[in-house]
């Protein structure tokens, strides 16, 4: 299940994706405008991809109005054509559009087809995201290159993440998300959970000071879980989920991610789905906290026994096309028998 930030394609979009698909299009620009995904541009193949390019491309680009672009490429793959996915985000733009965009990022793709998407490119200035732009990105994932200064102190950061204190004192922005400073309090009780010296940690974040905040540690067991899960307000939730599975008894941690939908504002929707990945990566990569599944839902009761195993442990379903047995001819069959020996023939009764 998906909850970034509620917003939906609209209907007239997906039959638009539908056409898309079948290569009837070479370009879509997609906006939001009401809470909804809606189509801002399209324009159909003229030449090659990339002759038609930056002249479909480029002037659709405003300088403070993020947008998505999809583009079509003139390979395809075993589901169709294949699309490069823009993500533009202008330098200019006001932060909120900046984190609604960010946050409905992956609504998109999944309403349009993941599977169509074969590069995703991500652009504040033109050059970004131009024919030349978009030929630098794939020169720069075939081969490593040099590491900027901005690069290289983050390598630096990381190698050191051991000794760093991950309760940050500044939010910053980052190209998945806002990362909100955790507070001690909260950075405490992840420990502890890690260290299973609690089983269940909730966290929210405070919008007055936007800052991410304990919650609630109460001992919590798997029958009291949905019981945790507010229904007007979202939250992260951490459970040490205790079970056996194969023979083997397991304790896993599990991350939640509650979002009740419509309830909650525009600004909390936002701001819950923009800062869960920052807060992830500090999780697993500072405080090296070992997260099996990661989970989104609307309402605790979604979360039964039956349904938390089965999201830690997936099933490995095949699907066998069954027999279906050819019907006799019509009329009187004689009396029909339960077993019937492999040598035995049907004789018709008069």
């Amino acid at each position: 299940m998906s909850h970034q930030t509620g917003i939906q394609a609209s209907g007239s979009v997906k039959d638009t994706f539908v056409g898309a698909r079948n290569g009837q299009y070479r370009l879509l620009k997609i906006v939001i405008d009401n809470e909804q995904l809606v189509l801002g541009s399209s324009r159909r193949p003229v030449g090659s991809w990339e002759k038609d390019y930056d002249s479909f491309v480029l002037p659709l680009l405003e300088d403070k109005q993020p947008c998505y672009i999809l583009y079509r490429l003139d390979s395809q793959n075993a589901q169709g054509y294949e699309w490069i996915f823009i993500a533009w985000s202008p330098d200019h733009s006001p932060v909120r559009q900046k984190m609604l965009y960010a946050a409905t990022r992956a609504t998109l793709k999944k309403e349009f087809g993941g599977g169509h998407i074969k590069d995703e490119v991500f652009g504040t200035v033109q050059d970004d995201v131009s024919l030349n732009g978009y030929k630098k990105y794939l020169i720069s994932q075939s081969s490593p290159a040099p590491l900027t200064a901005a690069e290289e102190e983050l390598r630096q950061i990381k190698i050191n993440e051991v000794q760093t204190d991950v309760g940050v004192d500044t939010k910053h922005q980052t190209l998945q998300g806002v990362a909100f400073p955790i507070a001690r309090e909260a950075i405490q009780a992840l420990e502890k959970l890690k260290n299973k010296k609690l089983n269940y940690v909730q966290l929210q974040i405070d919008m007055k000071n936007e800052t991410i905040i304990l919650a609630n540690t109460l001992h919590t067991e798997l029958k009291d879980l949905p019981k945790r899960i507010p229904k007007d307000a979202a939250r992260y939730h951490f459970f040490l989920y205790k079970h056996a599975h194969e023979g083997d008894y397991l304790e896993s941690i599990v991350f939640i991610y509650s979002m009740p939908g419509y309830t909650c504002s525009i600004r909390e929707r936002m701001l819950y789905s923009s800062c869960k990945s920052p807060l992830l990566e500090i999780v697993e990569r500072q405080l090296w906290m070992q997260i099996i599944r990661k989970i989104e839902i609307d309402n605790g009761d979604e979360l039964t026994a039956d349904f938390l195993y089965e999201e830690v442990h997936p099933k490995q379903h095949a699907h066998k096309q069954s027999f279906a047995k050819p019907k006799g001819p019509a009329g009187k069959r004689g009396i029909r028998r339960l077993i019937r020996g492999p040598a035995e023939t049907e004789t018709p009764s008069d």
